[in-house]
Parts: structure tokens; C-alpha cells; sequence
């Protein structure tokens, strides 16, 4: 049955109130406070996030002691991680995972510096031409701008350093791992458009114009198309990869569109947000999101939760990867390929207790 907002007296008092609301409801740590105290891991540990200090370590991949011995560099090991924003816990995820799998295969002689760029190119650019001072021996690059980082890339590798993008493309990098984005868009709207018996206005809350969330939108877009009855009202509001900002944009599509049935989010905390917003505009809708995020993970064992699924990633594979094959590359060793895709998992309420998650 089509779940349909009601106009009432007053909506748009109302939506105002929630607007204000949605500034003082969100969960999310701005990046900012973490570029003011930038996660820097050495053996001894220093400048650490509140997030990145309760963040789960995940567990490295195995690796035989013949292939750590021949990948150890005799001098340690010089890590810099430049990620979209260290205020969602994917990206923690991803820096931790580095970490441990830097030290699995060198032990505690490492440093790992980590910063966000905030989805802003001429900060990246500056994070990277700081790295090369640091003479850091690999970066972890999520890109700001696929395209216009790569003159800072090739100076770094121009100085020997090995560049491996990861989540989002970047060009000139070494490899690039990430999630298939364009899979994970997929098996989410597949799994929305079933659930609405294939009727229903749906829309999508989008993202930065970065590799991952263009791919994802892509995949979802493909697949709703095949359904005559789904009606794609909305698919380019910007909500920022944050909760605030799913809240703010679907308190404005809610406004926009009297009519809402189903929503698909590029990522978890959009969807947090979203159904916060849907929640105390007293209506329903069902959404479905990307990530596998703890605060989804949550939400679906709760009978209440208008979430309903997450085509849930492994940000600690894409970095256990991306530091194998930077290793790999700087012992001169050739890796069979030097583009990793890492398929996602649909996670819903069957399976929810069964998923590990990171």
C-alpha cells in the first residue's frame, strides 16, 4: 500500500521547525574538528579523534611470513591517509584498517598520519604536497575530484611515493580499490522496488560528485527504470554524505512532493537522517541505503525502522588491499591488476544478526 504524506495546516511552519531542528539532531562529527586534530599514528600514538579512538579495529587478512619478510621495508613504513570525511565512521574504518595491516606486516616501526579533505580538491591537493615533505612512503587517497587531483598524484609518485586510491577513483594512482559501486546501487533499488511490489514514488538523495556516489545513483537509476510504475520524482539533491544533510533534503523533498513512498540514500548516515526527518513529520516511507553502517545496522532490528536494507561495503578489505599492494609495489614487485572491485552485501532484517559488519 502506497504510504502517502499528508498535506496539513501549517506544513510549512512545520517543515521550518524541522529545518531548525535538523541542526541540533545530527550525529555527525564535522570533518573539520578532525583536520584541527589530524589522527596520527605512530608507535607512539598521538593526536587521536575522539572517533577514531573508539572506532572497531578490524581483523588484517592473513598473510605467510614468506611474503611479509619479502614485502618489510628495512626502514619502516610511512603511511598518509587522505579520506572524505572523518566524521562518518566508513572512513575511521578505512584509516584503522590500514593501520593494523601496516603493522601485521611490519610490526610497530610505522607512522600513519590521517586527515580529511572534506570533499574540497585545493585541501586535498595541500594534504598530498604535505605528504610529500613527510617523504610518507604510500598514500591512501579517497578523491575529492577523480580528475583534477591528478597533477598532485603524479608529483607524488614522482617522488617515489606509491598512490593508491580507494573508495573513489582517482587518476594517475598506482591501483584503485573500492567497493562496486555501481553492484551496490543495484542490489539496494532492486531490493526497494520489490519491497513497494513494484509501484511507488520514489526518489534518491545523492551525494558529492565523486566516483563511488555517481556510480551508485547510476546503478539504482538502471534498475528503476525497469519497473513502469516506479516513478522517479527526485534524484539530484546533494545531501552532503551526512545526516544532517539527509535530514535537511528530504524535509525539502517532503515539502516539494506531497507524495513519497520509497527513498534510496548514497549512504547510511543520509539514511539516518532521512528517517529521522520522515519520523517526526509523523509519516512513513521505506528507505534503503549503501554502507552497512553500525547506525543501520541498528535501526534494522528495530520493528519500528523505516530503514530496511544497506548494500553494506568492507572499508577494511579496500585498505588491507590497498596496503598489501602498496607494499608490493614498492619492493618493484608487478600486482596482477590495478583495478580491485569488492562486491557488496545486501543486509536487511533477515540477515542482519548474521552480518559481522566492520
Amino acid at each position: 500500500m502506497r504510504r502517502v504524506f499528508s498535506c496539513v495546516t501549517g506544513l510549512r511552519d512545520f517543515i521550518a521547525l524541522l529545518m531548525a531542528l535538523a541542526f541540533c539532531c545530527s550525529n555527525s562529527v564535522l570533518a573539520d574538528d578532525f583536520e584541527k586534530y589530524p589522527l596520527t599514528i605512530a608507535p607512539i600514538v598521538t593526536g587521536q579523534s575522539e572517533v577514531a579512538t573508539t572506532a572497531k579495529r578490524s581483523k588484517p587478512t592473513a598473510i605467510s611470513a614468506t611474503d611479509a619478510n619479502a614485502l618489510m621495508p628495512k626502514a619502516g613504513l610511512s603511511i598518509g591517509v587522505t579520506v572524505s570525511d572523518l566524521g562518518n565512521p566508513f572512513f575511521v574504518q578505512i584509516a584503522r584498517s590500514a593501520e593494523n595491516k601496516a603493522r601485521m606486516l611490519v610490526g610497530d616501526n610505522i607512522r600513519i598520519k590521517v586527515v580529511s579533505s572534506a570533499y574540497d580538491l585545493h585541501r586535498q591537493i595541500n594534504q598530498i604536497d604535505q605528504f610529500i615533505l613527510d617523504k610518507v612512503d604510500m598514500i591512501l587517497l579517497s578523491a575529492a575530484d577523480e580528475q583534477a587531483i591528478e597533477p598532485a598524484v603524479l608529483r607524488a609518485r614522482q617522488h617515489g611515493i606509491q598512490v593508491l586510491a580507494v573508495d573513489v577513483k582517482a587518476k594517475g594512482a598506482d591501483a584503485t580499490i573500492s567497493t562496486d559501486n555501481t553492484q551496490a546501487g543495484e542490489i539496494a533499488c532492486e531490493f526497494l522496488a520489490t519491497s513497494l511490489g513494484g509501484t511507488g514514488n520514489v526518489v534518491i538523495l545523492n551525494g558529492p560528485s565523486v566516483s563511488s556516489v555517481l556510480e551508485r545513483v547510476d546503478g539504482c537509476k538502471q534498475v528503476l527504470s525497469q519497473y513502469s510504475d516506479i516513478h522517479l520524482l527526485s534524484d539530484n539533491e546533494n545531501a552532503g554524505g551526512s545526516f544532517q544533510g539527509g535530514m535537511e533534503k528530504m524535509i525539502y523533498l517532503m515539502t516539494a512532493f506531497p507524495s513519497i513512498d520509497g527513498v534510496f540514500t548514497i549512504n547510511d548516515q543520509i539514511a539516518a537522517g532521512a528517517e529521522e526527518a520522515v519520523r517526526q513529520a509523523g509519516s512513513r516511507v521505506i528507505i534503503v541505503g549503501v554502507d552497512g553502517a553500525l547506525i543501520v545496522r541498528q535501526r534494522l532490528k528495530q520493528r519500528d525502522s523505516m530503514i530496511i536494507g544497506t548494500a553494506a561495503q568492507f572499508p577494511n578489505l579496500m585498505a588491507e588491499k590497498a596496503v598489501e599492494i602498496g607494499f608490493k609495489l614498492m619492493q618493484g614487485d608487478s600486482v596482477p591488476e590495478n583495478s580491485v572491485l569488492i562486491p557488496a552485501e545486501l543486509i536487511t532484517r533477515k540477515n542482519v544478526e548474521q552480518y559481522q559488519g566492520w
